[in-house]
């Protein structure tokens, strides 16, 4: 197949909007990226590109054949991947991504159990908290906490992400227990930078009854371990999941409140393992599966805790 690496660069000249930064993307020069464009316009006797000096832009023809060459091309891969993993028993490399905090917490400690009950398997867990993408980060699973799972790929419910609203019994003493959820605006809340309800707390009730909260703090944090460590040095109160705050709560260092109100996220409520359709029957993406579904039923390990 040699005309696969000349359709390759083709797709990234369109994804990056230049041969040069295509050229970076792919790791070759720019030279090597115009010739093979050259070469495709003149085995299909029609210009791709329209180029100026300031941009490069697809020509009618061009649009038709980035939509078939992006088909073309995600079925070859799922043929690779398919007959890569032909086959029962796991093996080759399980690359994993999941949120930082989570990630390092709950599947990190799972990989040693994973590799040594399957010897030929390695895996890799890459931990952020962006979007990746499951093709070009050549991911095969992963874990997000998400309201809307992505649509182009299987996205499988896990498990339930609770929240509650949590401070110290130190600050609790010093400033008084809020009564009522309004009475949180009287308090130092915080919330995660980027979280599209920063400066309004939403909390449900058992009817579904929404009631918003305005709220502020003088520091923000755009990571959840910041915001914990906070809230234990007693500065304040914040909307903690559980899965962090469990152990905290279990030894009595921190105290939860309005336990009858769910907290609202613009993250959602449950986290999905989601993986192209193609690893749908992939060995070791099976395996893993399965070994996630171990560590959260019948319980996720932060609601086994005993106080």
């Amino acid at each position: 197949m040699t005309w696969l690496p000349a359709w390759d660069s083709f797709i990234k000249v369109v994804e990056t909007g230049s041969m040069a930064a295509a050229a970076r993307r792919l790791d070759c020069t720019r030279a090597q990226i115009s010739k093979q464009i050259a070469d495709l316009e003149r085995a299909f006797g029609v210009r791709l590109f329209e180029r100026s000096t300031r941009k490069i832009s697809l020509t009618p023809s061009g649009e038709i054949f980035h939509q078939h060459a992006l088909r073309a091309l995600e079925a070859i891969h799922s043929t690779e991947v398919a007959v890569r993993n032909m086959g029962d028993a796991p093996h080759g490399v399980l690359r994993i991504s999941a949120s930082i905090t989570f990630g390092r917490l709950y599947i990190a400690p799972l990989l040693p159990k994973i590799v040594a009950k399957y010897p030929e398997l390695n895996c890799e867990l890459v931990l952020t908290d962006h979007l990746v993408d499951l093709i070009e980060d050549n991911i095969d699973l992963a874990l997000r906490l998400t309201k809307a799972p992505p649509e182009d790929a299987v996205a499988r419910k896990l498990v339930h992400m609770k929240r509650l609203i949590c401070g110290t019994p130190a600050y609790f003493a010093a400033h008084g227990e809020p009564r009522t959820p309004h009475e949180l605006s009287q308090h130092q809340c915080f919330s995660f930078l980027q979280a599209t309800e920063r400066g309004l707390w939403r909390l449900i009730d058992g009817n579904g009854e929404e009631v918003s909260i305005p709220v502020d703090s003088k520091f923000h944090f755009n990571n959840v371990d910041c915001i914990m460590d906070a809230v234990l040095a007693g500065h304040g109160l914040g909307m903690l999941p559980t899965y962090l705050c469990g152990p905290e709560l279990a030894h009595g260092t921190l105290r939860s409140i309005f336990d009858d109100l769910e907290p609202v996220s613009s993250l959602g409520r449950y986290l999905y393992a989601c993986y192209t359709p193609n690893r749908v029957r992939v060995p070791k993406v099976r395996v893993f599966l399965d070994e996630l579904e171990n560590l959260f039923n019948p319980a996720p390990p932060w609601e086994r805790l005993k106080a």
